[in-house]
């Protein structure tokens, strides 16, 4: 973890120091040896976290030259652009550190494409896809031209498949193309709320194994909102004729997005009308969709190219040890920002002809943050409170003010941006570079290079493990919680244990002050509509979107995520991404009662036998009992029994166990994991054909229990209550959980009423975050938002 007090470092004026110490911590290393380094043929690494930010800062710093800048200008600005990236003050997007300087040199993170209605304008946008998604960019569509489904095809005399099928096609593209080489590529499909497909579009991904290279949201207007409010009617339209095909009730639609979001997160609400006013160039284009995150709308096929300037390391320590904003600092990082950003559209390598022209006419770039929870933990300041999203407003609106003026003062240099005539900024007598300055995106594997907290989301945990070497993960603590426990003088022995059993929460501990439980506020903590209203908060000074999970408990109802979606509209946000707790994993199936309609855990079912047995001392009867000729007789299976499947995940993926039971009693076990197959399912066979044996013959279903829990095979998954050490680990402690039909009482076993886990991480199996409207290990660094 990062040492404290960073930005009490001295500076110079110009924010450039003849030497910059890299603070590159152990598991940022990691990420970027796997993932940014340069290697060789061999996938060696050959090249330094140092060398990293010196190609990317040579590179981008020649830029200059094209606007008559003098050779030793162009090298201050390699060696202003160094010390703000080495120093981890900010960071570009992933695919401009990964490529800039190399072969490949395309630096943008993300795309919008036009799908027009046609085959020939569907399948020229399929290659476009596939070119971008091999050099490392992510796409977003709109699927709104296109007719739906069984409409006229006047060409051929056939009908229509719709824009759902279309989808599909895209994604199994997506699925045989690897971005930049190294992974799958994102997407984002997005259909007008008054298609006529609509709702086809809207339950397309209710199975979660269809069309999984697509993040999806509705593109909801105005007019649907207030029809939504009212309880009314509202038109659908064919948009091949132009003509209204038939009328829904907008506020049964809106709870259907809303009920989809609540079982699996899908889809979003992309507020198209609000996007639309704040477009500055309407008169070139307008937006449609928006990048695979949703916090970038985006004209037909223009880029981005996205940077986060990191807040916790713009403070200042004063003498009695309190933190505070380092302001001026702050200011000369966002402007060296800005000139870096808009460096990088003329640096670029763009996939097509079409997406350089729109990229250079309108010259977007998007400044951001990361760092901010961290940035309060050290103020002191409750995330979730009056004076969290008033610092939210006034450090954004900082950014946003001096990324303008920047912008103006490049302008005076390079010119205002080409489309700029006719634009809002000349409406209002803004001559600027750029159409866009500030965008809050999901700030990925960057914000753990810079080792601090994503974006303008607050932390998922205090306590998280990360994997080191030979998949052994180990526990991580704030460093900074320790330190403020310490200088409080509440710090004792076991309180980390407290907040790993508390789901890596403060909260609820009596242990810890009231004042520093708020402070210390992580993800589940904030209630939906404090998450709501910080990312409004920021919304109100960035140009673009702002990327944030609206994270929900998984006792929240379809009515909360209404709620939600209600508020954001009402509050100005350009979008809305709901994400109930576990959504997307059942913990019980089949007949057993699910973990997520009961809350209250309870203790697991009573032993068949007195407890004080053990295993040894049955073997020892099940051996006299041979010896003597009385052994107890093999319990024969019946045609028909009954049970429950319980599904863990596991670091090898979901785990399915199967329990039957006789009279009562556990009688025999199946498991199976999702897609694996060979020799771990194989030994998954031997071990409960064992067990399945040990319970036939009246072995307590605890002291088998007990012979399988803690064992350890290096891949563990989850943490605290949820942690799973093996597959036998997992098997024990569903078998702990199990309770008969007829013992069940109306609530959910201990074991498996924690809070759920993700999937699994692809790189380390440790389970994805779901945060900034994506998905983040920290474990390992993966993340689908580059």
């Amino acid at each position: 973890m990062k040492a404290a007090g960073h930005a009490s470092t001295p500076k110079d004026e110009s924010g450039v120091k003849g030497e910059v110490p890299l603070r590159i911590s152990p598991n940022a290393l990691r990420v970027l040896k796997k993932r940014y380094l340069a290697k060789d043929e061999n996938g060696k690494v050959i090249e330094t976290p140092e060398g990293m930010f010196r190609r990317v800062a040579h590179n981008l710093a020649q830029a200059d030259a094209l606007y008559s800048a003098t050779p030793e200008e162009v090298r201050a600005t390699e060696e202003e652009f160094y010390a703000v990236t080495a120093r981890l003050d900010f960071l570009p997007n992933s695919p401009t550190l990964m490529n800039a300087g190399r072969p490949l040199q395309q630096l943008a993170a993300c795309f919008v494409l036009p799908v027009e209605d046609s085959i020939t304008g569907i399948y020229d946008t399929l290659k476009h896809q596939a070119l971008i998604h091999q050099t490392g960019g992510g796409t977003g569509f709109s699927f709104s031209r296109l007719r739906p489904q069984d409409d006229v095809v006047r060409s051929t005399g056939g009908v229509a498949s719709g824009p759902v099928s279309f989808m599909k096609v895209y994604n199994q593209s997506t699925e045989h193309i690897k971005q930049g080489g190294t992974r799958r590529g994102a997407n984002m499909g997005i259909l007008r709320v008054d298609h006529p497909d609509i709702l086809e579009f809207i339950t397309c991904k209710t199975d979660t194994k269809e069309i999984t290279n697509f993040n999806i949201s509705v593109a909801v207007t105005d007019t649907f909102m207030k029809a939504a409010l009212n309880g009314e009617m509202y038109d659908l339209v064919n948009p091949r004729s132009g003509k209204v095909v038939r009328q829904l009730n907008a506020r049964e639609v809106l709870h259907k997005i809303a009920e989809c979001a609540w079982r699996n997160g899908e889809p979003g609400l992309f507020f198209i009308d609000q996007a639309n006013r704040t477009n500055p160039t309407p008169r070139y284009a307008m937006i449609e969709a928006t990048n695979p995150c949703g916090e970038q709308p985006l004209l037909p096929y223009e880029s981005c190219n996205l940077g986060s300037i990191n807040l916790e390391n713009h403070l200042t320590r004063t003498e009695d040890g309190r933190y505070e904003i380092d302001w001026a600092y702050l200011e000369r990082s966002i402007r060296t920002s800005v000139h870096f950003l808009d460096n990088v559209i003329d640096m670029n390598r763009y996939p097509i002809p079409e997406i350089e022209k729109c990229t250079k006419d309108n010259r977007k770039i998007g400044l951001g943050v990361m760092g901010f929870a961290r940035m309060l933990f050290k103020l002191g300041v409750q995330y979730d409170s009056e004076a969290g999203l008033q610092m939210g407003e006034q450090v954004m609106k900082f950014i946003s003010e001096i990324g303008y003026d920047e912008s103006r003062r490049v302008a005076e240099q390079r010119g205002v941006y080409p489309s700029w005539k006719g634009s809002l900024h000349e409406a209002r007598g803004q001559r600027v570079r750029n159409s866009y300055v500030t965008t809050v995106a999901p700030t990925g594997t960057i914000s753990m290079i810079a080792d601090t907290s994503g974006g303008c989301e607050p932390e998922f945990s205090l306590i998280w493990f990360k994997n080191v070497m030979d998949g052994e993960h180990l526990p991580y603590v704030l460093d900074l919680f320790i330190e403020t426990a310490k200088r409080e003088g509440f710090w004792q022995d076991g309180l980390l244990d407290k907040i790993l059993t508390n789901h890596g929460s403060a909260r609820g501990i009596p242990e810890i002050p009231e004042r520093w439980q708020k402070v210390f506020a992580t993800a589940h903590d904030i209630a939906p509509e404090w998450h709501v209203r910080m990312q409004a908060a920021f919304q109100k000074y960035t140009d673009s979107g702002v990327s944030k999970t609206i994270n929900m408990p998984d006792t929240a109802t379809v009515d909360d995520v209404m709620a939600a979606y209600l508020m954001a509209y009402e509050l100005g946000c350009k979008g809305i991404t709901v994400y109930r707790d576990g959504s997307r994993e059942e913990q019980v199936m089949n007949i057993g009662l699910s973990t997520k309609e009961k809350a209250t855990p309870a203790a697991s079912a009573t032993p068949s036998v007195p407890a004080h047995v053990t295993a040894d001392q049955v073997m020892e009867q099940l051996a006299a009992a041979h010896a003597a000729g009385t052994q107890a007789a093999k319990l024969e299976r019946p045609t028909r029994v009954s049970g429950e499947t319980i599904a863990i995940n596991t670091s090898y993926g979901k785990m399915y166990l199967t329990i039957n039971s006789l009279n009562g009693q556990p009688f025999e076990t199946f498991a199976t994991v999702a897609k694996a197959g060979g020799m771990i399912q194989a030994d998954l066979e031997c071990v409960c054909r064992l067990i399945s044996l040990a319970l036939r013959y009246r072995i307590p279903m605890h002291e088998i229990t007990r012979q399988l829990i803690g064992i350890q095979d290096g891949n563990p998954y989850g943490v605290g209550a949820n942690r799973v050490l093996s597959l036998w680990d997992a098997i024990a402690k569903a078998l702990a959980s199990y309770h008969p039909p007829e013992q069940r009482q109306d609530s959910a076993t201990g074991v498996l009423a924690a809070r759920p886990e993700g999937l699994p991480c692809p790189d380390c199996k440790s389970p994805l975050v779901h945060t900034e409207n994506c998905e983040k290990c920290y474990g390992c660094g993966y993340s689908r938002c580059w």
